[in-house]
């Protein structure tokens, strides 16, 4: 983070930038343009694409996750360069990599403009005072709007409040899957020359120096199965070497004699081990136990602790159970109490803006997180190491002030066809919704704002998607804490539930095709509460699905005749999240994802819901 103190001597062999965009606007593919461009990678080697999203999810989603950091060499100048994630979910990624850097490069599609992420991002790299070089990519697209595009980000500046200096930015015209940077349009250019001379010439060197007192803050964890916990951050003054002891300042106590037992140096993709680090450069080291993001390591004998990373407070939480359906411990191979709570302490390590908590059950641990989008990247990874448990559906974190109930407010932002404004408004006016905004652009689509509490959005994704026939475009903001506005109606509908063990046959489903859409295929295993589909009406119905056709003597005139059975709806993870209603869970293993229902005795469920509404007067 830029220093506003210039008795420190600025190193001018040292760029330190992120690069910050809304989803899908190409920043993972520009870093792999200038990874191509600067040497990093030789001419023999293949590059894969798009090389910096190293996350299976994140190549099957598209979509950045976690902050990840590399390094090229330009004209003897080593630049860092961070890709952060562009979706508010994963907005502690964000946070921490602007505490690393001394400029950024906001990116933005030349179609699609400033979007709501772009504006997330970007108000955290100016309240960081950070100066901003605008690259606008995709300039080859056939519907690209570049004036109008450009007009939209000074607007936006000014909205945030940007100084005059920020708003005065340098601007790039790039065509990132090409390789092409230009300053102005007409120009003629073959590589992203432009875009490196920019960087050296508007953004500066770090301030640091070596004859400071060292001072390492730890804003990135890694785990390496050889030299074990990694702490990844930017060496902000001073000096770190090999055999040399350091102290350790955590948030509570200070610790002495801490030797490390390697450090590291970026190049490319790779971590380079080295004997000696010096300030102004983005490092790694191993070596030190125990150790958390925020922390600082300074000198052994006078440490002075850096600032701590402040993140942005969760607003959504989850309830995570160990698993005891009758089909526990089939598919999984981590299930126990020990082992889920293991992994979800391991995650928090790394991930700062989850939270776990304890709750009054040994089985059962509270996670808090930024939305339904981060836990459900969470309850994916946790199931592809092999792990089994259930999660509650998502609600919203809420707190008092002054006597007052509020809960999170976001701001959502809509892109739909013209003809889609009155159903789409309609859904969100029931949730309590409040629209801000409308704008008619004049070809066939509309772009609406709204305010709406967090809690009128959970499972609201997938009945936009079904009104809007997938033509509709949503993203959403936090905006602050509002009153509680009370009851908000969730699904309409019930579950089909149900009534017993075994395997679902196809004469059973086609008693189902009047009562709902089922979510499994014949044959499939079921046991007795799991919800095997979706009802035409409000109330939940147990049937059993296992009811085979009874074989007899008699030939029938239509026993031949075929029936054409309607398949079934899969219901992705995130779906099924949606799905799920208060007295629910969502069943998760490495091989399957099952609905089921809190308790899975239909007598007791019964008795549950007389009690509930007599306790509720109706």
């Amino acid at each position: 983070m830029p220093l506003n103190n210039d008795i420190y001597m600025r190193k001018d062999n040292f760029r330190n930038i992120a690069i910050i965009a809304h989803v899908d606007h190409g920043k993972t593919t520009l870093v792999n343009g200038m990874l191509k461009q600067s040497g990093t990678f030789l001419a023999h080697q293949e590059i894969e694409d798009r090389v910096m999203d190293s996350m299976d999810l994140e190549k099957e989603r598209g979509i950045t996750i976690a902050a990840k950091n590399t390094a090229i060499q330009y004209k003897d100048i080593k630049i860092n360069i961070l890709d952060t994630p562009g979706h508010a979910d994963f907005g502690g990624e964000v946070e921490r990599s602007l505490n690393l850097v001394d400029g950024a490069l906001l990116l933005v599609d030349s179609s699609e403009g400033p979007l709501p992420q772009t504006r997330f991002v970007l108000k955290k790299a100016l309240s960081n005072n950070l100066p901003i070089i605008l690259v606008i990519n995709k300039i080859d697209r056939q519907d690209a709007r570049i004036d109008e595009v450009l007009s939209e980000v000074y607007d936006l500046f000014i909205d945030l409040d940007a100084n005059d200096t920020q708003i005065e930015f340098p601007i790039i015209y790039t065509n990132a899957k090409e390789g092409i940077a230009k300053h102005k349009l007409e120009d003629q250019s073959s590589n992203l020359t432009p875009l490196f001379e920019t960087i050296l010439s508007k953004i500066e060197g770090p301030i640091a120096d070596d004859k400071k007192i060292t001072q390492f803050l730890v804003t990135n964890l890694d785990y390496d199965s050889y030299v074990g916990q990694v702490a990844i951050g930017r060496l902000n003054h001073g000096k770190l070497e090999m055999n040399t002891h350091y102290s350790l300042c955590g948030k509570d106590t200070t610790s002495n004699n801490h030797k490390f037992s390697a450090l590291y140096t970026f190049k490319g993709l790779k971590r380079i081990q080295v004997a000696s680090l010096e300030a102004g450069d983005i490092i790694a080291v191993s070596g030190l136990d125990n150790i958390t993001i925020g922390d600082t390591i300074s000198a052994n004998d006078d440490p002075k602790p850096l600032p701590r990373i402040i993140i942005d407070e969760p607003t959504v939480s989850m309830f995570f159970y160990v698993n005891n359906s009758p089909f526990a411990g089939k598919e999984g191979k981590y299930l126990t109490t020990r082992h889920i709570n293991e992994r979800l302490q391991k995650e928090i390590l790394w991930n700062v803006s989850l939270q776990v908590l304890n709750t009054d059950r040994t089985d059962v641990f509270e996670v808090r997180g930024r939305g339904e989008l981060q836990m459900a990247i969470l309850i994916e990874t946790m199931r592809r190491e092999g792990y089994e448990f259930m999660v509650s559906k998502p609600r919203v974190i809420t707190h008092e002030e002054n006597g007052k109930l509020m809960e999170p407010m976001e701001k959502v932002f809509i892109d739909i066809p013209e003809d889609k404004v009155g159903v789409v408004t309609d859904k969100l006016s029931l949730r309590k919704g409040r629209m801000t905004n409308l704008e008619n652009h004049g070809h066939g689509r509309v772009s609406l704002e709204f305010m709406i509490p967090s809690r009128g959005l959970i499972g609201f994704r997938s009945q936009f998607l079904t009104d809007t026939q997938g033509a509709g475009i949503m993203n959403k903001l936090f905006d602050g804490y509002a009153p509680w506005f009370g009851r908000i109606p969730q699904r309409n509908s019930g579950a089909i539930v149900a009534d017993r063990n075994g395997n679902v046959t196809n004469y059973a489903c086609i008693g189902m095709a009047d009562r709902g859409e089922l979510f499994v295929n014949a044959g499939t295993e079921v046991y007795d509460g799991m919800i095997i589909g979706e009802r035409n009406r409000s109330e939940d119905l147990a049937v059993n699905i296992t009811r085979e056709k009874k074989l007899t003597n008699m030939r029938s005139a239509t026993s031949d005749a075929t029936v054409t059975l309607r398949p079934p709806r899969q219901l992705s993870l995130d779906q099924s999240i949606e799905f799920i209603a208060e007295d629910e869970l969502l069943e998760v293993t490495p091989q399957s994802i099952r609905l089921r229902k809190m308790e899975l005795d239909q007598v007791k469920r019964l008795s549950l819901r007389k009690k509930e509404s007599y306790s509720s007067g109706s």
